[in-house]
């Protein structure tokens, strides 16, 4: 009998489980999924509980085994190689024996922005970008790490290794303290040209490398106990953990020139891959690696997935179905509006963590739909604009792939390629990131992966398009105007 593949998701509001073929392909009956709550606070907070994280994991990994035991086809066959895919630039702090001291500290995590800005007047954020492809900006370890040994200094003390939720999963489920290339470049810590720590920023940060866990692209094996609970994965080889990114570029089959991934799920991002020793990116975009020979150039935004089910909370926009049916006999910007989504402290491209949401144009004749319609396409404008950077670097402008929650919408697939004014082709794979992470476990196992069919892409229409590129220039001159005219709100704490 052929072997299986194993792939974990973790995401940020929740976490997926599945099978695939030794071709690549997903065995769709055998998916699992859990959802869990991001702990937010009014102050930037965003955590999650870590044991109910790895719960949740638990959980999808024991019905996912269950499903392939209950099904003939797939009942006994062994799995031979495990990945996993996890949100990126996150972190936990552990005791001596593993254990969690602190919370999971999310990427989307905003409480250490004023540290940011006191990072930035240390140091050359240009100077850093350079060497770690990261910027000097709350999202990432640096900034993180000071805030919270400023705010929590006898926790911080207490602190024997900091780790991503990825590595503190792979622990617990195996014993295994490792971190890859990828996971570890996403730190903001990390140089992904010399492939190792950054000294500087670990020692701004008080932190040593024995605090941190090696960087290897090496497959280990569960432990005994899992193996003895699901005896198919007894012989697995697992991959660690990579982030999500780099996940579902690999699950588009973006990892070639010429292609770039977008993903909306509860963020978005959009990345190419490319290879080489020297990993760098334009300011204002990432740099991370795959692995030790490819790394992505790229952009994202805090505010997209997460953003809808806000609106559809908050604005009282009724069932979800009607509303995209009724989004969809909208085919440009009539509302009137200019939105910021700005909702959580935005990333790229301009990085301004000081300022938040902001609807400019409301009137009495403004509906929900208006609202819902704006904030939307506010999320796709902040995508357009990675895109324009992205294109202008490159020179030539891609194939776009795209993949996620997105995909559900045919409508919403349309309105984005009319704001990027680029044809724009769905993945026929949409649960990208977790066909990635199994991906990266077959190529590192040297398994083929057959490439995935292209889709037919859905064109932009012009007159549209145009009136978007308006509506985008519209967007930049009051993000210009509000961080130019009001005060900031960056604080202390």
């Amino acid at each position: 009998m052929e072997p299986l593949i194993l792939a974990i998701d973790v995401g940020t509001s929740s976490c997926r489980t599945s099978l695939f073929s030794e071709t690549g392909a997903r065995l769709v009956d055998t998916t699992a999924q859990q959802s869990y709550p991001l702990l937010t606070t009014s102050d930037g907070g965003a955590e999650l509980e870590p044991t109910l994280l790895l719960r949740s994991v638990l959980e999808c990994l024991g019905r996912t085994m269950a499903l392939a035991r209950a099904d003939k086809n797939l009942r006994g066959r062994q799995v031979a190689a495990g990945g996993m895919s996890c949100f990126w630039h996150s972190l936990v702090g552990l005791d001596s024996k593993g254990a969690p001291l602190t919370n999971v500290i999310t990427w989307a995590d905003a409480r250490c922005r004023g540290d940011a800005a006191t990072l930035r007047e240390l140091f050359s954020e240009k100077v850093v970008h350079q060497r770690t492809g990261c910027m000097l900006r709350s999202s990432f370890w640096p900034a993180k790490l000071v805030w919270f040994k400023r705010r929590h200094p006898s926790v911080f003390k207490r602190v024997k290794r900091w780790v991503s939720p990825a590595e503190w999963l792979q622990n617990e489920l195996s014993g295994v303290f490792l971190n890859s290339t990828a996971m570890a470049s996403g730190t903001g810590l990390f140089n992904p040209t010399k492939l190792d720590w950054d000294e500087a920023l670990l020692e701004h940060c008080e932190l040593d490398v024995e605090q941190l866990s090696p960087v290897q692209d090496i497959p280990f094996k569960l432990s005994a106990s899992f193996a003895s609970e699901f005896p198919e994965l007894a012989r697995m080889e697992f991959l660690p953990g990579i982030g999500d990114g780099v996940a579902s570029n690999l699950g588009s089959g973006c990892s070639q020139p010429g292609y770039a991934a977008i993903n909306v799920g509860t963020s978005a991002a959009l990345r190419i891959m490319q290879a080489g020793k020297k990993a760098k990116a334009p300011t204002g975009l990432f740099c991370y690696r795959a692995d030790s020979t490819r790394y992505l150039v790229g952009g994202a935004v805090s505010n997209a997935g997460n953003l809808r089910e806000w609106c559809l909370k908050e604005l009282n926009a009724g069932d979800p179905l009607a509303l995209e049916n009724a989004l969809s006999l909208r085919t440009g910007p009539d509302h009137g509006l200019t939105v910021l989504p700005f909702w959580t402290a935005e990333r790229a491209p301009t990085w301004n963590e000081e300022l938040r949401g902001s609807v400019l144009g409301i009137t009495q004749a403004t509906t929900g739909l208006d609202m819902f319609q704006a904030i939307t396409e506010a999320t796709y404008q902040r995508i357009a604009q990675i895109a324009d950077v992205l294109v202008a670097y490159t020179g030539e402008a891609p194939k776009f792939l795209v993949s996620g929650g997105i995909q559900r919408s045919e409508a919403a697939l349309q309105r984005l390629a009319d704001i990027l004014n680029h044809p724009l082709y769905a993945n026929p794979e949409p649960e990208a990131s977790i066909r990635g992470a199994a991906v990266f476990a077959m190529e590192k196992l040297g398994i083929s992966v057959e490439p995935l069919r292209q889709t037919t892409p859905l064109h932009p229409r012009r007159e549209i398009a145009e009136r978007y590129r308006e509506a985008r220039l519209a967007q930049t001159k009051l993000e210009q105007m509000l961080k130019k005219h009001l005060p900031s709100v960056l604080s202390s704490d």
